[in-house]
């Protein structure tokens, strides 16, 4: 019989969204005529707009027909969705050609790992999306070094104080706080991975909901980051694709390796070997989103979350509770009264208001005393949802 792979069981037991179906299956079982209202959901709720619909029908129909018939695709994705998204995402800041398309932005985060050799030092931020954890050890990397980012230091770590890092893991908005990195903030962070040859790995997998024209969408709006990162991005909550699956990657031909070698060649070669490029479907579909008119329909359904949020932040607000992000992001992160811990916040709110939240500490320790709460959901529940706040 083969071995285990060790790395594997390095990882936490999958703890924090089994506990709270637990408790909230236990919670039903007490009170079966409850009307649970989930916040703690990060998956959109939105049906697709119909302009987008339109395209994925268009190349579905097309498919079945002896002319528009296609096999595999190529290894990148389609040229011409890879060009769109240069032109009206980046603006020229990234070529066609440093685009990988994918199938979603959780898979490239695995892939991504496969670059780095096993003695790689590895930082994310503290809270943090739990995938990069998970990656980075399942890849047979040391844990990661955690960077407490919280409100003392506006979610932003004293760079100065760092040990060496090979690779940072960098998401802005973040997920769980909802914090948006300033255009200062990402200066000051590609200067200093520059200066101590480190990569930034850049999830802006909710840049499309920043609203403030002065705050960056993508790391690449930074002098220098061509030098020193790699981004990541999706149309999972920009349009609602969480179920059709589509992603890409922006990998600079500058990049390099502490050896002087392509960063670029060798993400291609993992890429291709480990993907044979997205299906044609839902490359369909984003092709009609970079059009204006379904531009500006995912705009309408980003302003539904974007709302949701401010109806949310201005219940918590109202009952005392200090509120971060919300504003430029779909997360609110909620901070909690001195000797509240997580959970038993989330069954304050589960008991007193039948509403299902996100305990902080399961992002990370330094998200132990905070809640985090979600926009995702129809009008109806989130005006229902604010409220039992302020009734509870």
């Amino acid at each position: 019989m083969p071995e285990r792979n060790a790395s594997i069981a390095t990882l936490k037991a999958g703890y924090l969204f089994p506990e709270i179906t637990r408790r909230k299956e236990a919670f039903l079982k007490e009170r079966p005529s409850a009307n649970l209202i989930s916040l703690g959901i990060g998956d959109t709720t939105e049906p697709l707009s119909p302009y987008i619909v339109k395209g994925l029908v268009s190349i579905s129909e097309a498919l079945g027909t002896p002319k528009g018939y296609k096999g595999y695709g190529t290894d990148q994705g389609e040229f011409n969705l890879r060009e769109k998204i240069a032109k009206k995402l980046y603006r020229g800041q990234i070529t066609p050609d440093e685009i990988f398309l994918a199938d979603g932005a959780k898979c490239d985060l695995g892939r991504l790992q496969l670059l780095f050799g096993p003695d790689t030092i590895v930082a994310i931020q503290d809270p943090a999306y739990p995938v990069y954890v998970d990656t980075t050890l399942i890849s047979g990397k040391k844990p990661p070094i955690l960077l407490p980012c919280t409100p003392e230091n506006q979610f932003f770590p004293d760079l100065a104080t760092l040990p060496s890092i090979d690779v940072l893991f960098w998401c802005s908005p973040n997920n769980p706080t909802g914090a948006v990195s300033t255009k200062k903030q990402l200066k000051s962070l590609v200067d200093w991975a520059i200066s101590n040859r480190t990569i930034l790995v850049f999830d802006a997998a909710y840049s499309h909901f920043i609203q403030d024209p002065d705050l960056p969408k993508s790391i690449f709006e930074i002098d220098g980051a061509d030098q020193c990162a790699i981004e990541v991005n999706s149309f999972s909550k920009m349009a609602g694709f969480t179920g059709v699956r589509l992603s890409w990657t922006a990998v600079p031909k500058t990049l390099k390796f502490n050896d002087g070698s392509s960063v670029y060649k060798d993400w291609q070669r993992i890429s291709s070997t480990f993907f044979n490029g997205p299906s044609h479907i839902p490359q369909g579909g984003a092709l009609a989103l970079l059009e204006d008119e379904g531009l500006l329909e995912a705009q309408k359904i980003i302003d539904h979350y974007l709302e949701n949020a401010a109806l949310l932040k201005a219940a918590l607000k109202e009952k005392g509770y200090t509120v971060f992000g919300g504003n430029n992001a779909p997360y609110l992160w909620i901070k909690l009264p001195e000797g509240i811990d997580s959970w038993q916040a989330f069954n304050h709110f589960l008991r007193n208001s039948e509403l299902v939240t996100t305990p902080g500490s399961g992002f990370g320790p330094s998200g132990e005393g905070f809640l985090r709460f979600s926009s995702f959901g129809k009008k109806e529940a989130i005006l229902q949802a604010a409220d039992r706040i302020r009734r509870s």
